[in-house]
């Protein structure tokens, strides 16, 4: 009798640790998503190679994206400065807020289509897309935190041990592996379904002022703005003068006094949404913006880019035009995507709507 018992006693066991390896493998298996290059696109910069994008690994950069615990404060995500509804712009805010009542000293761009950037921020001092966190998430007047500090945090909570398991195979806790699956949150950001992109797939008709604005666009924007990402991805003098903060631009990163006061080209797309304007946000307007290039510049500047040094003509109609084209560029199936939403509740003391 005492024998049958632990037969049964071992075999109860054996079968036991077969349920709970099988409920392990079944938890933790990770479920690939294709990243799809949108068609007439080039190929992305970012090579998922190394990072391979899976439903598991997207969910917990989205945690991650949207946590305030990345702060020092615990107030401020990613997200507050990249805000789903503003084109994962900084809707309304000419300069990035961060710990401390802080303000940066630069506006903060749409992080949309970041997978074909070589280089990040308007400087372009960061030249690879899995590092870029680090700079918001240790600048002091930024979210004013340590990598270290961060990742103690992650590891004193279990749904994130969790996460991380589900998301690479093991419960471990590293800033490689965070920065990675930021990544997969962050590259997959793609904006490519605008009233603009449907027009090009022959799904719809743009109106004639819409048509006509694309002609003026075509003369006299596309060179450094360029189809299908709107933008060149490049740094350009555009006429703007040394600001309050003295921001040279590119000239910071490579020392040389030919890039003074060159910026990044921003992205056109979502640019409905995505004010204030420029790498200070000085311009809150797309009007206003016009009138920058056609009235503002001086085209005699030596510094100023080669593609403006021609005067640019438009009427009082022609610019109207322009910014009717240019609304056509706004997608709305990214900004009301639940699948790239923030999470309820909210990080405390900010507003994602």
């Amino acid at each position: 009798m005492k024998t049958r018992i632990t037969i049964s006693t071992l075999l109860l066991i054996c079968l036991s640790a077969l349920l709970i390896g099988s409920e392990s493998a079944i938890s933790f298996e990770q479920h690939p998503i294709p990243f799809k290059t949108p068609k007439g696109w080039p190929k992305p910069v970012y090579k998922f190679k190394n990072n391979k994008l899976t439903e598991e690994g997207f969910e917990l950069g989205k945690k991650l994206f949207y946590d305030g615990r990345l702060s020092k404060n615990g107030e401020f995500s990613c997200g507050s400065c990249h805000q789903p509804f503003a084109a994962f712009a900084h809707f309304d805010h000419d300069l990035s807020h961060g710990v401390n009542d802080q303000l940066s000293t630069r506006n903060a761009p749409a992080i949309i289509n970041v997978a074909w950037m070589k280089e990040m921020h308007w400087d372009g001092a960061i030249n690879h897309i899995e590092v870029q966190p680090l700079a918001p998430i240790t600048h002091p007047s930024e979210m004013g935190e340590q990598l270290d500090s961060v990742l103690q945090k992650l590891k004193n909570d279990t749904s994130y041990v969790r996460m991380f398991k589900e998301a690479f195979g093991s419960p471990e806790i590293n800033s490689q592996r965070m920065l990675r699956a930021l990544t997969q949150f962050v590259a997959s950001l793609v904006s490519s379904n605008s009233k603009f992109d449907r027009y090009k797939r022959g799904e719809t008709k743009l109106t004639d002022y819409e048509l006509k604005g694309y002609q003026h666009f075509k003369t006299h924007c596309s060179s450094c703005h360029k189809e299908p990402l709107f933008t060149d991805n490049e740094f350009h003098n555009n006429g703007q003068k040394l600001n309050r903060f003295n921001d040279l631009g590119r000239m910071k990163v490579t020392g040389n006094v030919a890039d003074s006061l060159k910026f990044k080209t921003p992205t056109l797309r979502n640019v409905q949404i995505t004010y204030p304007y420029m790498h200070d946000g000085h311009i809150y307007s797309l009007s206003q913006v016009i009138e920058h290039y056609t009235r503002s510049i001086d085209t005699l500047n030596t510094a100023l880019d080669p593609a403006l040094r021609k005067k640019i003509n438009l009427s009082k109609k022609e610019k109207m035009e322009l910014v009717y084209f240019l609304y056509t560029l706004t997608d709305s199936s990214l900004i009301n995507n639940p699948r790239f939403a923030a999470p309820r509740p909210l990080t405390k003391g900010h507003d994602h709507r």
